[in-house]
């Protein structure tokens, strides 16, 4: 994934927003905050782009994955799920999952607003 590029993409598109880049040595995740939770704790909504982001899950947020650009997959409880542009699926409070494409562009809905306290990373024989 070329981070460079993608993050001056969305510093263009998202001017003045917060850009994070969650592994810039592989094809991790680069989120940008569009409404973040600091402004309404009861919701945030940011844009990710993805190669493959870790397996994790939350213990409050309801979120919801929408696909903007290119071919997303997400896995939940083990179960694949093949988003196409515009195409969305829920994850629950508890349900492990993560999400990979090549360089996948997709909207995250959550409720309440995402933090890293509620971010629980869950590591495998290898992470």
């Amino acid at each position: 994934m070329n981070v460079k590029k993608i993050k001056s993409l969305l510093k263009k598109k998202y001017p003045g927003k917060k850009i994070i880049v969650t592994d810039s040595k592989s094809s991790g995740e680069i989120i940008v905050e569009i409404e973040p939770t600091a402004n309404h704790p009861e919701r945030s909504l940011a844009l990710a782009v993805v190669g493959k982001s870790k397996l994790h899950y939350h213990k409050k947020s309801t979120e919801i994955y929408e696909a903007v650009k290119d071919e997303l997959t997400v896995y939940i409880e083990g179960k694949k799920h093949v988003l196409k542009e515009k195409g969305k699926v829920t994850i629950k409070p508890g349900q492990i999952h993560y999400a990979e494409g090549d360089e996948a562009w997709f909207l995250t809905h959550s409720r309440p607003g995402w933090t890293f306290e509620d971010h629980i990373l869950v590591f495998d024989k290898d992470g």
